[in-house]
């Protein structure tokens, strides 16, 4: 059987065509432009069967919908308007059973535009964390509080976009730009949460960009259409599958389609990605939600496996769906199935008698105090903040700090925020939430540079400028993902605290660019940012103004730090090798705990253990074409704007690898304050291991996560790290394997461990059919290949310092 999603090398299809097919009409003069890309239709929905653990939730959600009407059963399939809750949205609900509906509430992060709740690192700082346990507890205290709210559904986390874009809106909110990273602790984070509500995993799929994801509501009467990601089967199997693949194996009770067209088909009406991929191959038991007004047909998108519209739904209300049941428009078994789906979800992980009771309607408004805080949730919280901050340079023995008597603070960030209350959501659950929350209104990406001056000029003040959030820390990024604190312990709190303790003298100018410089200083500490949000790409990777303060301070101080709280990558080769910065700390976005975390890793507290789950290039053109976003130029593309995702699996470091590029920082690296060697690498091929050609296609059993031979132990790698300096600190020792025919470094284990001064540690990796194999297009199955497969253990997928082989035959 060949592909069923038409690789780049296809024959071009009519746009116009592949919209049609999903119930689209288009502008009849547009009928002879060409797009590129085409998906199948596949158009039987899978019924869940309640696989592995769902057997108890599926039994009690089929008794339940049996006593329903297809009316009842319609109306829980979408969103309703509601006067007692400000949830992000509302299901329907079904009273004489006791149904109270499910509420939706943003996101990732923690619990959105609401008070008593905290603010948790972001995603994108615990994929620099690398650490699973801690994305684990993470989210299941941050799960807890979406629960004591009210929420069932906690709307994250994100594995798509999975970091193509390097100026990407929200790549933050993701854990990192490696499939691997992200899905080992994308599935530790809907574990964690699941303890507590239904988890719902973002953007199915090929959401790698903001401009043009939804650009048909930026104009009243335009017949855009969203930009087409197309990509080839087997890159959508290798990267962009890959993390949904993880989280359904840990059980995720629903996953969000996307804004954007895969193939020429929106995401929430692409019969392929959802009844094929999703619920057919990878054996989804939860329900799909759309994004918000990511709905585009009725019928046709609950035919191709679309279960709940959100907010509302134009196209399902009115009974639409029970109709269509009657009249044969759509098959009577899969409103049965689109209503179990979402009971079972409930059942399972989030049956709440009061959804939506503890987030009020408006918080400017008289309402009752619900809080979600858990005293024993603030350990993880500061930890998981000290964990994703990453050290990049350290000369001299700059860091850490030691009793300094005189300290100078300089730059914009670390002064807390001019504002910190969360609005009312005026704007229908798009609002600006937080001063760094830069959701454009309706949550529509902003398409041209003018445009986006304007409103960041015009709507925001706090703002001078797009990308740097100039009025105090950067501690989350922002859109629907932003999260609202507690408080916020900005840097310049938390270290006049330690000058307190120390009899430290400390100086400050945080306003000016070119500040005085008191040469009495035994450091000067710069701290600048780096802004993201949905709603809009990044329009540059370091902003000039930041880069100018950061020069002009070290051409005065030859004991220069700086501190960047980036919301995504930022490149720093404008200053990077000036001999007067002597160390430099990835700071990411930490959450509540921002400078109390900063102190814990500048002073030695603790020893820096976080690494860069993106690479960092030297200049902006090293990225190639996955700088910035497609945008649309001409007539073709303005209606029906593509992005031919041509590199395949090689973006981030695999593109640098493959194109010879030298980063400034590597994929995976990261300092600390101590030394560790690596030694008795042992790699090989369990003997009773079945190493046939195919693990998946006809005839394979199908679990949660895919065939369920995927998930077998094939192999493993063991060797021993040993802390050769002289204090405790973590390391992260990293996994990479060469798949015949492919990168020649792929990720595939990490292990972080903390290992006291001289002690050595047995790190073992074991890998699984799956983290071997390769999706074999014409077999359509995942396969292991006969042949060498080299092994790489290092520090970071640069500094490799032990090798090895594996040998399948």
């Amino acid at each position: 059987m060949k592909s069923s999603i038409v690789g780049l090398a296809a024959v071009l299809q009519l746009a116009v065509h592949a919209s049609a097919q999903d119930g689209q009409s288009s502008p009849s003069d547009l009928e002879n432009y060409w797009s590129y890309g085409h998906s199948e239709s596949v158009p039987d929905t899978p019924v869940a069967k309640g696989l592995g653990d769902w057997a108890d939730a599926y039994n009690k959600a089929r008794k339940l919908v049996s006593q329903m009407t297809d009316e009842e059963k319609n109306n829980i399939t979408y969103g309703h308007a509601s006067t007692t809750t400000g949830c992000s949205g509302v299901t329907g609900s079904v009273p004489r059973l006791d149904f109270p509906g499910i509420c939706f509430q943003d996101a990732g992060n923690g619990v959105r535009g609401v008070d008593m709740v905290n603010s948790y690192p972001a995603g994108i700082h615990t994929g620099a964390s690398w650490n699973r346990d801690l994305a684990h507890s993470r989210a299941e205290h941050m799960g807890a509080e979406f629960r004591r709210k009210g929420a069932n559904v906690a709307l994250g986390p994100v594995v798509g976009p999975a970091g193509r874009i390097a100026s990407g809106g929200r790549n933050w909110e993701g854990f990192g730009s490696d499939p691997y990273l992200s899905g080992a602790l994308a599935a530790e984070s809907v574990r964690g949460l699941q303890q507590n509500v239904i988890a719902c995993v973002k953007h199915l799929i090929g959401n790698e960009q903001e401009t043009n994801r939804n650009s048909p509501y930026l104009l009243e009467g335009s017949h855009n259409q969203s930009i087409s990601s197309n990509i080839d089967d087997k890159t959508i199997h290798e990267l962009y599958l890959w993390g949904f693949q993880d989280v359904v194996r840990a059980g995720a009770g629903s996953v969000m389609c996307s804004y954007n067209r895969i193939n020429n088909s929106y995401g929430c009406q692409n019969s392929k990605v959802m009844n094929g991929l999703l619920k057919g191959e990878l054996g989804f038991q939860g329900f799909v939600v759309s994004d918000w007004t990511g709905q585009h047909t009725g019928i046709a998108s609950a035919n191709a496996g679309m279960d709940v519209a959100m907010p509302d739904s134009q196209y399902w209300e009115n009974n639409t769906l029970a109709i269509a049941t009657k009249n044969g428009s759509m098959p009577d078994f899969r409103l049965d199935d689109m209503a179990t789906r979402i009971i079972a979800s409930w059942y399972k992980y989030a049956e709440i008698p009061n959804p939506g009771h503890g987030i009020p309607v408006s918080l400017l408004e008289p309402h009752d105090l619900v809080d979600a805080r858990d005293p024993k949730s603030k350990n993880v919280i500061l930890q998981s903040a000290v964990e994703g901050h990453v050290l990049v340079k350290n000369t001299a023995g700059a860091l850490p700090l030691q009793k300094p008597k005189f300290l100078s603070l300089f730059g914009y960030d670390a002064i807390p925020s001019a504002l910190n209350t969360a609005d009312d959501s005026s704007l229908g659950g798009w609002s600006m939430g937080l001063q760094n929350a830069l959701t454009y209104p309706n949550g529509s990406a902003v398409n041209n540079e003018t445009e986006k001056y304007m409103f960041l000029s015009s709507t925001d003040p706090s703002f001078r400028g797009p990308g740097v959030a100039f009025n105090g820390t950067l501690f989350a990024g922002g859109g629907s993902g932003a999260s609202t604190p507690a408080y916020i312990d900005a840097p310049l709190h938390a270290f006049q605290r330690q000058a307190y303790d120390d009899d430290t003298y400390l100086a400050w100018d945080l306003i000016s660019l070119e500040p005085h410089v008191n040469p009495a200083s035994d450091a000067c500490l710069v701290f600048i940012n780096e802004a993201s949000s949905e709603g809009w790409d990044r329009p540059y990777l370091a902003d000039p103004s930041s880069d100018k303060l950061v020069r002009n301070v070290a051409a005065k101080c030859p004991n220069t730090i700086v501190v960047i709280h980036n919301a995504g990558l930022r490149l720093v080769d404008e200053w990077i090798e000036n001999p007067n910065i002597t160390a430099v700390l990835y700071a990411h976005v930490p959450g509540q705990d921002s400078g109390r975390a900063l102190v814990e890793v500048m002073y030695g507290k603790q020893s820096p253990s976080g690494r860069l789950p993106y690479t960092v290039a030297r200049k902006e053109s090293d990225y190639k074409e996955l700088l910035e976003p497609v945008i649309p130029s001409g007539t073709q593309n303005e209606y029906y704007p593509q992005d031919n995702f041509t590199e395949g699996v090689y973006i981030d470091y695999k593109a640098f690898i493959q194109n010879e590029i030298q980063p400034r920082f590597e994929f995976g690296y990261g300092l600390t304050y101590s030394n560790f060697s690596y030694l008795d690498l042992d790699a090989s091929v369990h003997s009773n291991a079945n190493l046939q050609y195919t693990a998946a296609g006809s005839g394979a059993k199908i679990v949660e996560g895919g065939s369920e031979a995927l998930w077998d132990i094939v192999a493993s790698v063991n060797c021993t790290i040993q802390n050769t300096g002289k204090v405790r600190a973590a390391e992260v020792a990293q996994l990479y394997v060469g798949i015949p025919g492919g990168p020649p470094k792929v990720l595939r284990g990490f292990e972080k461990r903390t290992i006291d001064s001289g002690k050595k540690e047995h790190i073992q990796f074991d890998l699984t059919r799956r983290d071997l194999s390769h999706w074999d297009v014409e077999k359509q199955a995942w396969g292991l290949q006969a042949g060498k497969y080299p092994i790489y253990v290092g520090k970071s997928v640069l500094d490799i310092q032990l090798h090895g082989m594996l040998d399948i035959s």
